[in-house]
């Protein structure tokens, strides 16, 4: 049975598959020292919290812990990222860090309530707070993390792990600030309350970003098209933009990680002899315009007026359309008989990712 895909030889992939984005070893690095820093004084600010008896200094600790997750989830993406794939894993150990990241979620989510629980606790019967030592302590914490935003904002800023993290590292900053901002409260007016309660604002600053963070790698696992590439919007930007194209069908867009967009779609060209140039320009016109890195585009034949439905619709609409479906298709897995011959060499191409 032949499939033609229009991965034809003359086609340079250079775009399709330069799948790793820029990672240079000074991000590697950047990223390392600022998890050794972030973590260090976790730990620091950790006791620093039970020796003072203050609840915002662990609520603070907590926040820094997710940024240590942030940066160590960012250096594994690095890492991974350079990993190659192979016959049993054919798009590499990338989404390693969207599973990590959901799990860094749901850890968070514990460790708010855990701040909330802790907060009412302390409401009811005000612990005694060293405000000296846990004056000192969130100090120390604001420095390290204006540190850490330094190292991070020299050189490429652009990475999205990068972007994240200086996300990270500010949201956190804030957390020092109502640490500060309770010792000062407490040494001058003795008022304990105020620390639990600062406590639970550092900790709607953590929910928001467990919340972010579960929504996303959970929009991945799905397999959920990234905002700026809907199927619709792809159909939008491709039909009257590539000159002989007459349409486009069964668009299929995913995420294999965060910032690396994949696509299956089928395309009808106006002429059929023209089929492999349209193909060409429709991954060019996806490539610059959605960022979508690696294309699968199957020719449409208008020889083959018949169009299949798609596999992936609910069967109720499939039986509906009225069509005889037995061309198996799929979306990885083209299996229409065209009978063309003449594309028989690039139809058998095997892509490597």
């Amino acid at each position: 049975m032949s499939h033609p895909h229009s991965h034809d030889h003359g086609h340079d992939h250079d775009h399709d598959h330069s799948h790793v984005p820029t990672v240079t070893s000074a991000n590697q690095r950047k990223i390392l020292i600022s998890f050794v820093l972030i973590f260090g004084f976790m730990i620091v600010e950790a006791v620093g919290g039970i020796i003072s008896g203050s609840l915002a200094l662990l609520a603070d600790a907590g926040h820094m812990l997710t940024d240590a997750m942030a940066l160590a989830l960012a250096y594994a993406a690095f890492r991974f990222g350079s990993r190659a794939a192979d016959s049993k894993r054919t798009f590499g150990y990338l989404r390693f860090e969207v599973l990590a990241g959901f799990i860094n979620a749901v850890t968070l989510f514990a460790i708010v309530a855990w701040i909330v629980y802790e907060a009412w606790e302390r409401l009811q019967s005000p612990p005694v707070i060293l405000a000296g030592p846990m004056m000192i302590v969130a100090v120390l914490g604001l420095l390290v993390n204006v540190l850490v935003l330094w190292i991070m904002t020299r050189g490429d800023t652009e990475h999205v792990n990068v972007k994240g993290a200086i996300l990270h590292v500010m949201g956190d900053l804030l957390g020092s600030v109502g640490a500060i901002l309770a010792a000062v409260i407490i040494y001058v007016t003795g008022w304990t309350p105020i620390d639990p309660i600062l406590s639970v604002l550092v900790a709607a600053l953590i929910l928001r970003s467990a919340w972010k963070l579960l929504a996303k790698s959970i929009h991945i696992l799905l397999e959920g098209a990234p905002e700026d590439a809907t199927p619709e919007k792809v159909e939008q930007g491709l039909v009257g933009a590539v000159p002989g194209l007459a349409a486009v069908s069964h668009i299929h867009v995913w995420q294999l990680t965060s910032g690396r967009t994949m696509a299956t779609l089928q395309i009808r060209p106006t002429l059929d002899e023209e089929a492999r140039v349209v193909a060409r320009l429709v991954k060019q016109r996806l490539q610059e315009q959605f960022s979508i890195e690696h294309a699968t585009v199957e020719i449409d034949w208008n020889a083959d007026a018949d169009q299949a439905v798609c596999s992936l619709l609910p069967s109720v609409e499939r039986h509906n359309d009225g069509h005889n479906h037995h061309d198996g298709h799929d979306h990885h897995d083209h299996s229409h008989d065209h009978g063309n011959d003449h594309h028989h060499h690039h139809a058998t191409t095997s892509h490597k990712h």
